[in-house]
């Protein structure tokens, strides 16, 4: 029987608004990082959505973690401005058709993680190696399923996709863009990381953080 860890919609609450005060807090490093390549505005985007996202499940109880997480979603999709509305929208949109009410455990994410995974896909048309968000996101569900092939603890699990998610970050940078504004540079999009992959890095590391932490 795989391991579970038992999150109430409170917890999940919590961690939206652990979520949104990163990305508050990085604003300017995400928009300097879109500047290079993109509209300079992806961390003001992200910080004014997040910031409403606070505003409106801050005061509120929810009566399960589907209902949360789609206020969420409808929150993003109405008030993050560019592309990354609408597939942050959609990914969270996907999640509360899928994520349990309260127990979690290794398969469950997997599902969470390729729920995302498709509705990006569907919405952005792009694939690992195009220098966008699922250059993080695919390697952690990726990551998910060795460990779970591999029998690891669900901890053990947990840090080896934030690592994941980390790397392929990072393996953003020497990589042209072909989607969205930064494709339009061409060979001079080589030698940036892409900020929708930096800031999924920042919402997948206060995710695991949070989840490493109720097993503690």
């Amino acid at each position: 029987m795989s391991e579970k860890i038992k999150i109430t919609s409170e917890k999940i609450k919590d961690i939206f608004i652990k979520i949104a005060d990163v990305l508050i807090e990085n604003k300017n490093y995400l928009t300097e990082l879109d500047a290079a390549i993109g509209d300079a505005d992806h961390g003001i985007n992200m910080a004014r959505g997040f910031t409403k996202v606070k505003e409106k499940i801050e005061p509120n109880g929810f009566k399960n973690n589907s209902d949360l997480v789609k206020t969420v979603a409808m929150t993003l999709i109405s008030t993050v401005g560019g592309a990354s509305g609408p597939l942050y929208g959609t990914a969270f949109l996907n999640i509360s058709k899928v994520i349990p009410d309260s127990d979690f455990d290794i398969d469950s994410l997997i599902n969470i993680g390729e729920t995302v995974i498709e509705g990006i896909q569907r919405l952005g048309k792009a694939q690992q190696g195009e220098k966008t968000m699922l250059d993080t996101i695919i390697p952690v569900v990726n990551s998910l399923r060795e460990s779970k092939g591999k029998g690891l603890s669900l901890e053990r699990a947990l840090e080896e996709c934030k690592k994941a998610a980390e790397e392929g970050m990072k393996a953003t940078i020497p990589l042209q863009a072909t989607k969205g504004r930064a494709s339009y540079l061409g060979e001079r999009s080589k030698g940036h990381q892409d900020p929708g992959a930096t800031s999924s890095y920042l919402i997948i590391k206060v995710i695991v953080d949070e989840l490493i932490s109720e097993m503690e």
